[in-house]
């Protein structure tokens, strides 16, 4: 009996040190961290201390290039890639996240409008951080995080991606505008989302009635060409017939996190009170037709 015992006991010791053997410690990560290419040494240290990252912690790392700028979306392959991000994937349900960590450094987009956009290209439940050494616009930073899905094996529709990439310059583009805010181009994008979940617009026309709708009932005025700029990329969403109905929990989140960042800046409260009359209505005309229903 003792030495049966003994024979199991070297067999489960031999096993454990197989795997030890075989999966080494730091060899398996969660994490991938994506470095724009053209950064230095000394610039991807900045980076890596900006994401709290010590010399041995367990991340995957890869370089995002101007050749993947144009593999993922046809982008211009000598394009200079700065933009960084640590990319995790995250369990179903835990949905989607943005942190720019160097806002200083991100001049153009918000990690809302990453958030609007990667949920168009269709990612779900992962969280982005994404670090500059230097200033730029965030652009680039799509790219890497498209690249973190690849390695990980995780295919992303290519049209997709494009339109994605094409709705962070739209956004970027309508924010430029002076009478339009970061907060508002943001707001205005997940309300027309949600419109497109509960309505499934299937003609231009019906989509026009969508960003006309959202437009009057925020009060932005666009001039005819940031409109018809608008309605194009929403018409792209309506042809490729993208599920927005599936992702209703991650654009209510986005909404209050716009919300959240509009009070910290101390924006008008006209603009809140806005939203929350559009609401009112919303659900005033539910409760009236659900009441014609049965009259």
């Amino acid at each position: 009996m003792r030495k049966l015992t003994k024979s199991i006991l070297s067999l489960l010791l031999i096993a454990v040190l197989l795997v030890s053997l075989a999966t080494p410690a730091g060899a398996v990560s969660e994490s991938i961290l994506i470095y724009g290419e053209k950064l230095s040494e000394s610039q991807r240290q900045e980076v890596r201390a900006a994401l709290k990252l010590g010399e041995n912690a367990a991340v995957e790392e890869h370089d995002v290039t101007g050749q993947d700028y144009a593999n993922y979306i046809n982008g211009n392959p000598n394009a200079n890639m700065y933009s960084s991000a640590l990319i995790t994937m995250e369990n179903g349900g835990e949905g989607l996240v943005v942190n720019i960590l160097t806002p200083g450094n991100i001049t153009k987009v918000t990690s809302e409008m990453y958030e609007n956009a990667l949920l168009t290209a269709g990612a779900e439940n992962v969280t982005v951080d994404v670090v500059s050494p230097v200033a730029v616009t965030g652009h680039s930073a799509l790219t890497g995080i498209y690249k973190a899905y690849d390695v990980e094996g995780v295919e992303l529709d290519k049209e997709r991606m494009e339109l994605a990439n094409d709705e962070l310059v739209v956004a970027t583009d309508l924010a430029e505008n002076e009478d339009v805010s970061e907060e508002d181009v943001a707001h205005l994008l997940t309300e027309i989302k949600q419109m497109i979940a509960e309505q499934n617009p299937v003609t231009r026309e019906e989509v026009e009635e969508i960003v006309s709708e959202q437009l009057s009932r925020l009060e932005i005025n666009l001039s005819d060409e940031d409109r018809q700029m608008l309605i194009n990329l929403v018409d792209r969403m309506r042809e490729l017939d993208i599920d927005f109905g599936s992702v209703r929990d991650q654009l209510k989140d986005i909404a209050k996190s716009v919300a959240e960042r509009a009070e910290e800046l101390g924006l008008d409260e006209g603009f809140w009170k806005k939203v929350a009359n559009f609401f009112s209505e919303m659900f005033g005309a539910l409760s009236n037709f659900f009441k014609g229903l049965f009259n």
